[in-house]
């Protein structure tokens, strides 16, 4: 198993992987200064490593590095993390401690569920997005690819949330929210639109 990007968020994927016995042989990171972490050996050539978990907290970065790997993907969940058995997650995520996700839940690929965050039934997070600490879910909401939900953030049931967005925290969600924007406080609003990331054709 090999972790791309040596950082804080990276450190919290190895004590997952580490209660969970699964072997890290390396990070890999851009940056040559930086050779170890956590005592592992940070590589900076990627190119023959598998698989991999894109261990970089910044949404379109994390896509921008999954882009460019020709490489399999695994997940991380941490033990403490509660998953139902009908709940899917896609390759390349990770969920972290105390984390909840619902019966029927779906995943994507790359998704970031933080520290005691609650997918609750139905929720369907988009690839690369990322659920903040101690964010709550209800059920049956949508939350758009590359979207960031700030931490503490409430949303209740049935909302959409678009892709690329931001979602700032604390933020109490009763209304949909569009692509490419910036939204928040109780009783979310937008403030400011976003420029989208382009998808790599």
């Amino acid at each position: 198993m090999y972790l791309y990007g040596a950082s804080g968020h990276a450190k919290v994927i190895i004590d997952i992987l580490t209660a969970s016995c699964v072997q890290i042989d390396a990070l890999v990171d851009d940056n040559m200064e930086i050779d170890l972490l956590s005592g592992y050996p940070v590589l900076h050539e990627y190119r023959g490593l598998s698989p991999f978990i894109v261990s970089i907290g910044d949404n379109s970065i994390r896509k921008k590095i999954v882009e460019k790997l020709n490489s399999d993907f695994a997940t991380a969940v941490h033990p403490s993390a509660i998953i139902s058995p009908s709940a899917t997650i896609g390759e390349g995520s990770v969920v972290m401690q105390g984390a909840i996700v619902q019966a029927c839940a779906t995943i994507g690929k790359h998704c970031i569920v933080n520290t005691g965050a609650s997918v609750d039934h139905e929720c369907k997070i988009g690839d690369f997005a990322h659920i903040s600490p101690h964010s709550t879910l209800c059920g049956n909401v949508t939350v758009g690819e590359g979207t960031w939900i700030g931490a503490g953030t409430i949303i209740i049931p049935g909302i959409k949330i678009g892709k690329w967005s931001i979602i700032g925290a604390g933020s109490v969600v009763t209304r949909d929210i569009p692509d490419g924007v910036l939204a928040v406080g109780n009783r979310c609003k937008v403030i400011k639109n976003l420029k989208l990331l382009e998808s790599k054709e």
